[in-house]
């Protein structure tokens, strides 16, 4: 803990202040989140396609908006929509506890997802601006205030929950609304680097659609961003494979083995992420980092793949075993990821490239999803659940091999600077 206070103490306190607030940011959305579908099918007796809709809405308006909120972000500074983000899951929370219809409540969800998608991409272009050289310093600290609020929020939420619903959602819409009048008051208004705010300002005045083709002409940027989906769709199976895999060898201990699952995740990550970065920065190129992270994900999989799925303590010990790799390799890629989406985007229209980013991975996720899903059942009816392990563990290792080729093809490497496309 003296290592990263005084790895915090040593960025100026705009970053600071943003590392605080995705820490409070995950804190609230995490001791909600994990319990609003026993709520919407217990409490409110909604059918499963209802709970399936109103969950559904949410992370389609996060995913599907993202490009719209780093484009916003460019236009209009970083933080104007980090406010509004979290005005709206101020609104939107409050809303999850205190309705009981279902339009409503897809309304609030819908605020929930769209107010992520306004202020995730502002936020890491603002640190990415602020932090200069030490972008991957900056990064990999955000981090592990990012994976501590995802650690304390369940419990946190889950003492609340011993008292009632309702005042879950109170204290997670009121830690928003806490960060909305912060942000206002402490704040500085940033658009951009020093050195390219007159550019930033002239993008300003160039249409939407101008802004988007500057993007999507990025073939570089785009290349990495289809070479990365690979490494979310891993990353996702926590919330996946990894508990299937924890219900099908455990029954109903399967519960609690999750839960230590994401414990464990995150801890890996609080604890090991500054030595890690460190570590890499140390000894390897950026590129020779990531390629190095993913590959360690990639192989994270194959202790589930070399135990039997009956045996269900070697199979706990499998999961624990892969969730660690996985972290760590997150761990070791996430600081270099983020700097590189900053040096492909030239340093311009950051938040956009961030945003376009976040929507590629999160459509690769729904159909990396799709695709383990089919595998699995396929892999249960056959007894062979080792197909579905190691088809993940090509996955990472597919992605490592594409990020490497992009390395050694130069295509990683700080682009000329652009000119927006004309209108």
């Amino acid at each position: 803990m003296t290592g990263l206070w005084r790895q915090t103490r040593s960025f100026p306190a705009p970053v600071r202040l943003l590392m605080a607030n995705q820490f409070a940011i995950n804190l609230a959305f995490y001791m909600l989140m994990p319990y609003l579908a026993a709520h919407l099918s217990g409490s409110l007796g909604l059918a499963a396609w209802a709970v399936g809709l109103v969950l559904g809405v949410r992370n389609f308006s996060q995913q599907g908006m993202f490009l719209i909120g780093g484009t916003l972000a460019d236009r209009l500074g970083y933080k104007a929509p980090i406010m509004a983000g979290c005005l709206l899951r101020t609104i939107g929370f409050a809303l999850l506890g205190w309705v009981d219809n279902l339009p409503t409540l897809i309304a609030a969800s819908a605020a929930t997802g769209f107010a992520g998608a306004l202020f995730n991409p502002a936020v890491r272009a603002y640190l990415a601006a602020e932090a200069g050289e030490r972008r991957v310093d900056a990064f990999a600290t955000f981090n592990v205030y990012y994976q501590a609020g995802m650690l304390l929020g369940p419990l946190v939420g889950l003492a609340l929950l011993a008292a009632d619903f309702r005042l879950v959602c109170t204290t997670a819409a009121a830690v928003f609304a806490g960060l909305t009048v912060l942000q206002a008051r402490a704040l500085p208004a940033r658009r951009g680097t020093a050195h390219d705010r007159p550019r930033q300002e002239d993008a300003a005045d160039e249409s939407v659609l101008a802004q988007w083709r500057t993007v999507v002409a990025n073939r570089p940027f785009l290349l990495f961003a289809l070479a990365m989906i690979g490494s979310y769709v891993l990353t996702f199976q926590v919330y996946l494979a990894l508990p299937l895999a924890a219900r099908s060898a455990l029954g109903e201990r399967g519960t609690w083995a999750t839960s230590l699952l994401f414990v464990v995740s995150a801890a890996v990550a609080v604890v090991g992420q500054l030595r890690l970065t460190g570590w890499a920065k140390a000894r390897w190129s950026p590129s020779r980092a990531l390629v190095r992270g993913l590959t360690v994900m990639g192989l994270a999989f194959l202790p589930l793949a070399l135990v039997p799925s009956d045996a269900a303590w070697l199979v706990l010990g499998a999961l624990v075993l892969t969730v660690t790799l996985l972290a760590l390799g997150g761990a070791v890629a996430y600081p270099f990821e983020m700097d590189t989406v900053v040096t492909l985007s030239g340093n311009r229209l950051v938040a956009t490239h961030y945003g376009l980013y976040n929507t590629v991975s999160g459509l690769g996720i729904t159909l990396g999803n799709l695709a383990t899903g089919a595998l699995w059942d396929f892999a249960e009816r056959h007894d062979a659940l080792w197909l579905t392990w190691s088809a993940l563990t090509l996955t990472g290792l597919g992605c490592a091999a594409s990020v490497a080729a992009l390395a050694r093809t130069g295509r990683l490497t700080a682009r000329a600077e652009p000119h927006l496309a004309t209108a």
